[in-house]
């Protein structure tokens, strides 16, 4: 009788629901867990005439990948979520490579971000070169490490000084410019700036301003190590540099003089931007200075911004760019296989790894300090439950009514 092929199937069927249910029950607060659902089917052998013989159900369990969990904020800047559609691209530690939700990483002994499921965070070294996100290449990746020497000082190449000098000023004699560097050398106005050696030694470098004619300034760059004992002129020697800056006599603007380059003493040729100076009928005043490179700073974290970016950042309030971390998809994220620890492998029904940059068209953005939660339902689950359990017994009332009629066949025998 086919009425026990079919309620057997059916037993089979809920009792695999109950699985899933109790998969998701039991993954409620995993981070990144998506939540399965189990799909029925009917099962019919064709019997001759075109009579359907009906044979039961079968089941498969489908994980809903796609979906969103919500993002909840944490303490820790390597806890990562994906807002959006994409999956963070791991390494077991064979060097396989998988895709999960689960952003829960944090450095291991040797500074690699690994997540609680022990899958290595991959990505592209952004200091090294080499492959990028962008080009959807998985050759360059390699483990995320966040753990460094240091950084390297960075010499000053560039500078800029944006300044005010009195168009009222008294015109300076020539044999008393700075330029000169004589005890009776003299100046409209005088600013210092700080720029950095090769080796990321600072150093003071004293500005002059004097002015020479109408229109017509003298800028000067001393050392300001070679300042006299009692500081200023006569300084030990001379001027790293002497420009001259002509301005507008209608506006007041720059017309010549800038940029002026010197060098720093154990460092390099130094561009410094002028062009911003201003000649007015107001007081000397500077309204800014900049200029790039540092001194050695140890490593006091990372950051990590929404494409992806790691930048570490150090001590001296420098930064430099790590690694990029990219995001991945499949065209049928659902059919993906699932793998131990909430990871996920490619195969033919979902389609091969498409590898980009987060927030790029397609892809959702990284969250620093977030993780996401599990889609899973409690509400949902304790309900489809209690209908799993209703249609196993109903089932189980089909086989024990089958059981019944055999014996009644039984006891007609003669």
């Amino acid at each position: 009788m086919s009425i026990f092929g079919t309620s057997v199937s059916g037993m089979m069927g809920y009792s695999n629901w109950l699985s899933e249910i109790s998969q998701n029950v039991a993954n409620a607060n995993t981070t990144g867990y998506k939540d399965a659902e189990t799909q029925f089917s009917t099962l019919v052998d064709q019997a001759a005439g075109n009579a359907a013989n009906f044979a039961g159900v079968k089941t498969s369990v489908r994980s809903l990948n796609s979906l969103q969990g919500t993002i909840v904020g944490t303490n820790t800047t390597t806890d990562l979520a994906v807002q959006g559609a994409g999956f963070f691209v791991v390494s077991d530690s064979s060097g396989a490579l998988y895709l999960t939700r689960n952003g829960s990483f944090v450095p291991d002994a040797s500074g690699n971000l690994v997540n609680s499921a022990g899958y290595y965070l991959m990505g592209y070294n952004s200091s090294a070169g080499g492959s990028s996100a962008a080009a959807g290449s998985v050759s360059g990746l390699q483990k995320v490490n966040v753990t460094t020497s240091g950084e390297s000082a960075t010499p000053t190449t560039t500078a800029s000084i944006s300044a005010n000098l009195p168009s009222t000023a008294a015109v300076v004699a020539a044999a008393n410019l700075p330029s000169q560097n004589t005890a009776t050398s003299t100046f409209t106005a005088q600013t210092t700036m700080v720029a950095y050696d090769d080796l990321g030694g600072s150093h003071t470098m004293d500005v002059y301003f004097s002015k020479t004619a109408a229109n017509t300034w003298e800028v000067d760059v001393y050392d300001h190590s070679a300042a006299s004992a009692a500081g200023g002129f006569p300084y030990s020697s001379g001027p790293l540099n002497t420009s001259t800056l002509t301005f507008d006599p209608t506006t007041g603007a720059l017309k010549t003089g800038s940029p002026l380059s010197f060098a720093v003493p154990g460092g390099q040729t130094v561009s410094l931007n002028l062009s911003s100076t201003t000649q007015l009928a107001t007081a000397f005043g500077v309204s800014a200075t900049t200029a790039n490179g540092n001194a050695p700073g140890t490593e006091t974290g990372v950051a990590i911004a929404a494409d992806g970016t790691l930048t570490f950042q150090y001590s001296n309030g420098g930064s430099r760019p790590g690694y990029t971390i990219p995001l991945a998809d499949v065209p049928s994220p659902d059919n993906m296989t699932n793998m131990h620890g909430d990871a996920f492998a490619t195969n033919a029904q979902s389609g091969q790894m498409n590898i980009g940059v987060a927030g790029s068209a397609g892809f959702g953005s990284i969250q620093s300090s977030s993780l996401e939660n599990s889609t899973v339902d409690l509400a949902t689950q304790l309900t489809d439950m209690i209908e799993a359990q209703a249609d196993y017994q109903a089932n189980s009332k089909v086989f024990q009514t089958g059981a019944n009629l055999l014996d009644v066949l039984n006891g007609l025998k003669a």
